[in-house]
């Protein structure tokens, strides 16, 4: 019986008891989708900035992103799950805590109730609002470096390159200390803010004409947190590539 014969006759058997039965498939979620992404522009390395404790890259390799991961984290904590999450894929680095952005030294960060929205920038009252479990607890002091500095000596002639910038409101100092790195990068993936919230970030529009201004179009965008009062959408992440790839089969 062919494979396709059999899984319509248990879809069928299923229905008669009320279950509906689809396939699984990676490219139907966001993460799937992005993989394809990358997969078609050859990337074979990733720079996860503002990694937390691995949520992304976790996600990105189950997805079927089988190149090297190299991951940025400045808080101490959540280094440290970072280093045991990735202790047992070897394409997987974690470079030393470091912030990431357009300046080197040091840097004083927020840190959030939920780890994954601390901040260099404070967290404005719509962003607690909105999650409660994001209220800042405390600081914590890290070395501060540009993305062109940091991720230098985990980077080949050959590579191809993709970033992804995840740093809460800090996005447009990240761009600026990856000049170098953007100019060879495919394409990068970035969250956007639609509304403030965090003190003097930079929204989407502007991100947009930046990413835009170092060579990058818009791929596509993927829903972020949203208002549960109003179901107004406060965050988006983004996918760009080279404007080299428009039309690209």
């Amino acid at each position: 019986m062919k494979s396709d014969t059999l899984e319509h006759l248990i879809r069928r058997t299923a229905n008669r008891f009320g279950i509906d039965i689809h396939r699984s498939r990676s490219g139907d979620s966001l993460t799937g989708r992005l993989s394809a992404m990358l997969k078609h522009h050859d990337v074979d390395v990733l720079l996860d900035v503002g990694a937390n404790v691995g949520q992304f890259a976790k996600a990105i390799r189950k997805a079927g992103f089988g190149g090297r991961i190299v991951s940025f984290e400045p808080l101490q904590d959540a280094h440290a799950k970072l280093l045991l999450a990735s202790e047992h894929d070897d394409d997987w680095q974690v470079a030393p805590r470091v912030a990431i952005g357009a300046d080197q030294g040091e840097v004083e960060i927020n840190v959030a109730g939920n780890s994954f929205s601390s901040s260099i920038l404070e967290m404005l009252p719509d962003h607690e609002r909105v999650a409660p479990d994001s209220s800042p607890i405390g600081v914590e002091h890290t070395p501060l470096a540009p993305l062109d500095i940091a991720a230098r000596s985990y980077i080949g002639q050959n590579d191809v390159i993709f970033i992804k910038i995840d740093t809460q409101g800090y996005e447009n100092h990240v761009l600026e200390g990856a000049t170098d790195i953007l100019a060879r990068a495919a394409g990068l993936h970035v969250e956007l803010s639609l509304v403030p919230l965090y003190e003097g970030q930079p929204l989407f529009d502007e991100i947009v004409e930046q990413v835009r201004g170092a060579g990058f179009c818009m791929w596509n965008i993927w829903p972020g947190i949203f208002d549960p009062e109003n179901g107004r959408m406060l965050q988006v992440d983004a996918t760009f590539f080279r404007d080299s790839a428009i039309g690209a089969t």
